[in-house]
């Protein structure tokens, strides 16, 4: 016995040390900002009873107040007192470090267990954070009793594990932040593993999926776990995705949307355009065939100088809120013109072509118009049809043998056979269009608005101005 916990004692300490040089790189990129900072934490857990009793310590910190986050199930927080310095900065509410010069504090709590420790299931909220504090690094080390098997999954890589006579002790370290905790029982084992994934799987991956593993392009290096098959809770970790199926495919996937969702803050987008900025970012095709379609038609409308600078529009939005609309903001910086190529095509069914927008805002009689737009087509000003007739007092709808536009007076039709059109039960040639279909949705041509709706167009450098005469 006494060997054992001898060994044990060696191999964290061997394994420790290396890792005290990679702790003192970190100690040197302090962010000095007073609202954010860089830090370093060493977590050990030890599962006792129904309970997990954490050691938390937090390195490198700034000589600043910082406000501590404890997790919304800690019991008995408390200082832990590793040398006579460990919680000189602890306020007496626990709820602070105060400045001072010391950068290394240590804190205790447990996070109990309802049941005790359960097989495939996620634990998240179990570790402190410190407000404005970004995790450069971590390290973990978690023992349990020597009866208690299975395999522990963090995020970070596994650096070493270790079954004794009395613990077994298992270790992680690596960069980034450690926010989920997974253990399951039996047989799953780590199988594989690269600078960003690690696989763990019940049976050997091949040789020819370690080699794919190896190539695939991710949109950051920080480390990600996957796991074969699905968990209690059907959820995903942070850093610890579950697959039914692992293969190289659905890896680089799952592990890139990830990583996307952890860079942007998506609001109110659709998936295909999530997989329209993992392709640009990873310069490989990912996503349907909307995603697919969209992105050979913005790549087919960019130059190489167009395409590096879209690519530096993508860049430049990490960390920040990301809607259609700011897509489209960015799109038209890089043609030099305005577009809403990705708002019209949340908005159709249909593939919406690639097409410039007027961006003045459209007033009728003025009165400020917020839904019709204007788009630029093979060398036509389009009006969105709907929106702008029912503002004139007009009724428009598609019906069986065409369009259909009626006022009290006045009545028109608009077959699907181009040539022509119907106005109050007469017929009249046309040599061009007056409505036309772009994706599903009607437009009208702005020199057929004028002849046939009786409006008067006048445009300033802002505005589109639209002036009806009394007869409609």
């Amino acid at each position: 016995m006494k060997f054992a916990v001898s060994f044990f004692v060696i191999l964290v300490s061997t394994i420790s040390a290396l890792l005290f040089m990679q702790f003192q790189v970190y100690s040197d990129q302090i962010d000095l900002d007073e609202h954010a900072f860089n830090y370093s934490q060493e977590i050990e857990i030890v599962y006792r009873g129904e309970s997990l009793d954490i050691r938390h310590h937090f390195k490198n910190l700034p000589n600043d107040d910082v406000t501590i986050v404890w997790p919304s199930k800690a019991e008995n927080p408390n200082c832990f007192i590793e040398t006579e310095y460990s919680c000189s900065r602890l306020s007496e509410d626990l709820n602070t470090f105060n400045s001072g010069e010391n950068r290394t504090q240590s804190l205790s709590y447990i996070i109990p267990l309802n049941g005790g420790l359960k097989s495939n299931h996620l634990m998240e909220d179990l570790f402190i954070k410190l407000k404005n504090g970004t995790v450069k690094f971590s390290t973990v080390h978690i023992s349990t009793d020597s009866d208690i098997g299975g395999q522990w999954v963090t995020g970070l890589p596994l650096i070493g594990q270790q079954s004794l006579s009395l613990v077994n002790y298992s270790m992680f370290s690596g960069e980034g932040e450690v926010q989920d905790l997974y253990w399951r029982a039996g047989n799953l084992a780590l199988q594989q593993v690269t600078n960003t994934v690690s696989v763990y799987a019940k049976n050997p991956t091949s040789t020819a999926f370690n080699e794919k593993l190896a190539q695939l392009k991710f949109l950051n290096d920080e480390h990600i776990a996957v796991v074969e098959g699905e968990n209690n809770s059907k959820l995903q970790g942070e850093r610890i995705l579950f697959l039914p199926q692992i293969t190289t495919k659905q890896i680089q996937q799952h592990v890139i949307f990830a990583q996307l969702n952890a860079m942007y803050d998506f609001v109110d987008t659709p998936r295909w355009i999530k997989e329209v900025v993992a392709s640009y970012l990873t310069g490989s095709s990912l996503g349907g065939e909307r995603a697919t379609a969209i992105i050979q038609t913005l790549t087919n409308q960019m130059t190489d100088e167009q395409l590096k600078k879209w690519h530096e529009q993508l860049e430049a939005l990490r960390g920040k809120e990301v809607t259609p609309s700011i897509l489209d903001e960015a799109l038209s910086t890089v043609f030099g013109i305005h577009t809403s190529y990705f708002s019209l095509n949340v908005n159709s069914n249909e593939i919406f072509p690639f097409l410039f927008n007027d961006k003045r805002d459209v007033y009728i009689d003025g009165e400020q118009q917020e839904t019709i737009d204007v788009i630029f087509k093979d060398g036509l000003v389009l009006y969105s049809a709907q929106e702008l007739l029912n503002e004139l007092g007009y009724s428009a709808t598609k019906g069986p043998r065409g369009y259909y536009v009626e006022s009290e007076t006045r009545a028109f039709r608009f077959p699907n056979e181009p040539g022509f059109y119907v106005f109050n039960q007469r017929r009249y040639n046309a040599i061009s269009e007056p409505i036309v279909q772009v994706a599903g949705q009607y437009y009208i041509e702005e020199t057929w608005l004028q002849r046939l709706f009786l409006v008067e167009i006048q445009k300033t450098e802002e505005n589109i101005n639209l002036l009806t005469t009394e007869i409609q």
